[in-house]
């Protein structure tokens, strides 16, 4: 009898000892991670952008269902989910686990979970070459360690900061928004160098200098040697005038592809002419 009731003793706390495992396990998967403002991350700590900042970015960098947004440290995902909801396919790049689970919890919750993604990675290490848009709210510093990567994606690449600049590549815009600053770059072509192409009159020169989108030179053709004038680059396309204020005064536009430009040329009320030119090899 005594050792019945023994067996029935320990029966009864293995069970109570299982009820207890299960209601702690239970109790752990109700108590979600909650992000804390100010907490300590790997490179920074998170302080989430105000919705009407990440419109006003979005907006800057005119994200469409045809761009892949790639948000650099995306936090709780807000940025990311608000390009999908605009039709983009988005991915967060986030270094905290806790951080992508939530928000690929969020994105479920809004949506939208079947274009925004999230993986866990150090954005200094990722490769996020694909994207058409970059989103990012870090430090100015760690915009200067990922500004050569970004310089090396595809020209017109569109690239947003919250807050933060990248120093002496000054933003092509920037918005004051709920008193927050928002910068946007666009990836410029490098067209630095020397391209000749062929006229009616002859051989034709450009000379253009670069620094970072702003660009300047000189053209010669027919003999004389002409300033631009209104020189502009925007991702791969370039425009820009000779002999302006003249009768003879020709506007030029054209689109880069590696040591190709190819565009129209227009001389006052004239058709427009095709040109096409080569970078000269460096010497």
């Amino acid at each position: 009898m005594i050792r019945n009731r023994t067996l029935t003793i320990i029966f009864s706390l293995a069970m109570l000892l299982a009820a207890l495992a299960f209601m702690t396990g239970a109790a752990a998967q109700q108590q979600k991670f909650q992000p804390q403002v100010g907490q300590e991350g790997k490179d920074v700590i998170w302080v989430p952008t105000p919705d009407e900042v990440v419109a006003a970015m979005l907006d800057m960098a005119k994200v469409t269902p045809n761009d892949y947004v790639i948000d650099l440290g995306s936090g709780d995902g807000r940025i990311v989910i608000a390009a999908a909801k605009r039709g983009a396919r988005a991915l967060g790049i986030e270094y905290n686990p806790d951080m992508v689970q939530l928000s690929k919890d969020n994105a479920q919750k809004e949506g939208v979970s079947g274009k925004a993604n999230f993986v866990q990675g150090d954005i200094f290490q990722s490769d996020f070459s694909q994207a058409t848009v970059i989103t990012m709210y870090l430090l100015p510093d760690l915009n200067m360690r990922l500004r050569p990567k970004i310089l090396e994606m595809k020209p017109g690449t569109r690239v947003t900061s919250h807050s933060f600049s990248m120093e002496d590549w000054e933003a092509d815009q920037t918005a004051e928004v709920a008193g927050h600053t928002a910068y946007l770059w666009i990836v410029p072509a490098k067209v630095a160098g020397t391209w000749t192409w062929q006229t009616a009159s002859g051989n034709a020169e450009l000379t253009l200098r670069q620094t970072f989108q702003k660009i300047e030179g000189d053209l010669r053709s027919g003999g004389k040697d002409l300033a631009l004038k209104s020189a502009k680059l925007e991702g791969d396309r370039i425009t820009f005038t000779v002999g302006a204020g003249q009768p003879t005064m020709q506007a030029y536009a054209g689109r880069i592809n590696g040591n190709t430009i190819e565009g129209t040329m227009k001389a006052g009320n004239s058709p427009d002419v095709k040109w096409t030119a080569q970078r000269r090899p460096p010497q």
